[in-house]
């Protein structure tokens, strides 16, 4: 695809704003055909002077919940809707959502993951195709069509929604654990194939 070496996209203009707010591109991180792949809204203000995703407060609660699964970011991957900071980190427009479609499929084409876990209400919906009440459907796997083949894709609170509701934790590790169980968690078995 144009603008794309692998994984990482080089180059893009596509979106006046986030090209005028964003300091880099910020690219998905993790292993190249990891079994789970998570996918976040966009970049905020620390993934865009980092260059990674889901490097800030976010980040690390990630981080706790995956350790605590025997899980690390060496072995998942994880990326975002838009690759760009949107201004004052408001949610990416639909336009930037599908300028930026293209080049998410196509990483999804190549990892080929066995299950994409949506963080937050953004990349539920954007990949859903569809309204989704993400603290109500959490946990829920949907199969759809991404990246040129039928997907797995399971709804999940996005971590930062602890930060301000602490009865979302119960929710996030219920969703992640699902999700260690599909990756295998500490057993290093995929346990994929039950779902």
């Amino acid at each position: 695809m144009e603008n794309m070496d692998g994984l990482a996209v080089t180059e893009c203009t596509r979106c006046p704003d986030l090209v005028e707010c964003r300091s880099r591109i910020v690219n998905g991180t993790g292993p190249e055909d990891a079994d789970v792949l998570f996918v976040g809204e966009g970049p905020g203000e620390q993934e865009d002077q980092q260059g990674e995703p889901f490097v800030g407060r976010s980040g690390s609660i990630l981080d706790e919940k995956l350790r605590n699964r025997g899980l690390s970011r060496a072995d998942v991957r994880i990326t975002n809707c838009v690759r760009c900071r949107p201004p004052e980190n408001r949610d990416p427009t639909k336009e930037e959502l599908e300028n930026c479609r293209g080049y998410l499929e196509r990483e999804i084409e190549l990892v080929d993951p066995e299950v994409i876990i949506t963080l937050g209400k953004v990349p539920s919906q954007h990949l859903l195709d569809r309204d989704v009440a993400v603290t109500k459907e959490a946990g829920q796997i949907e199969r759809v069509e991404l990246g040129g083949a039928s997907r797995s894709v399971l709804i999940c609170v996005h971590p930062a929604a602890t930060l301000y509701d602490r009865s979302q934790e119960e929710t996030l590790d219920a969703a992640l654990d699902k999700a260690a169980t599909m990756a295998g968690g500490s057993s290093g078995q995929s346990q994929l194939g039950d779902f």
